[in-house]
């Protein structure tokens, strides 16, 4: 799985979670509408706002989750790709060894910066979905 699937489960899964939030707390809103029996809708409103909130919470976990696995398979995924290549590069680059080891390198770098980014970015995702919760 690579760094943009990752990304773009991340993309679609993140306006879902947050109109299903925004769902729950209307829904909670809604049910205190209009009520002759005004302790039992506060009542159940509560509950329904705390298991609104606690699915949320869950879901956002499990898309943590999710996340730290996808990155983890990415970045093994990626390390096995750059170690096919470094290998590949070495039974090639006879005559051009050290352009082969600046490429390798300048790889892992754009690697590394690009899971780094992608970590900021889910990180300020996940934070913000947090922040709706609350």
């Amino acid at each position: 799985m690579s760094f943009e699937d990752l990304k773009r489960m991340w993309a679609r899964r993140a306006p879902a979670l947050l109109v299903a939030l925004c769902v729950g707390v209307a829904g909670v809103a809604w049910a205190g509408c209009g009520s002759d029996d005004s302790d039992k809708s506060v009542s159940e409103a509560q509950e329904r706002a705390e298991k609104g909130l606690e699915e949320a919470k869950q879901g956002i976990q499990e898309g943590k989750e999710e996340l730290k696995k996808g990155f983890e398979k990415a970045e093994s995924e990626t390390k096995k790709g750059l170690e096919q290549g470094a290998q590949e590069a070495q039974q090639g680059a006879q005559n051009g060894q050290e352009q082969a080891q600046k490429a390798i390198e300048e790889a892992k770098e754009q690697t590394q910066e690009g899971l780094e980014k992608g970590k900021a970015e889910a990180q300020r995702a996940i934070e913000e979905a947090e922040k709706y919760t609350e």
